[in-house]
């Protein structure tokens, strides 16, 4: 599996933004997907995930303002970003793996090359 990110960008604290990752292979839909981040001198560190059957994952930090979801048919998850805040500016990965979903990026298999979301205050 391949995985391609985008969407990231500059915006203004409160404001939104909405992540894609589109993986290539037919097996996506049975791949449980996730959202990492890293910001700058930091580790990456999880935020969201989703599993094949839609069982969705955050970490405290963005429940409420974060929603991960996904679209089997075209092979994309998704994270929609909204009140965003300085402290979320990192660059944010996607990534899959099987059978389970875990937050350690160490048990991750497949990974975006990572979209930067700057967020001024």
């Amino acid at each position: 599996v391949q995985l391609q990110a985008s969407g990231g960008g500059l915006v203004q604290a409160g404001g939104s933004l909405r992540l894609s990752c589109t993986a290539s292979g037919r097996t996506f839909s049975t791949y449980q997907m996730a959202w990492f981040r890293q910001g700058p001198g930091k580790e990456r560190v999880f935020v969201a995930a989703i599993s094949w059957n839609n069982i969705t994952r955050y970490v405290d930090s963005v429940k409420g303002r974060f929603s991960v979801s996904r679209d089997n048919a075209k092979n994309t998850v998704y994270l929609q970003m909204n009140s965003l805040k300085p402290e979320d500016t990192a660059v944010y990965y996607c990534a899959g793996r099987n059978p389970f979903i875990t937050n350690d990026p160490n048990d991750y298999n497949y990974w975006g090359q990572g979209t930067q979301v700057t967020v001024s205050s």
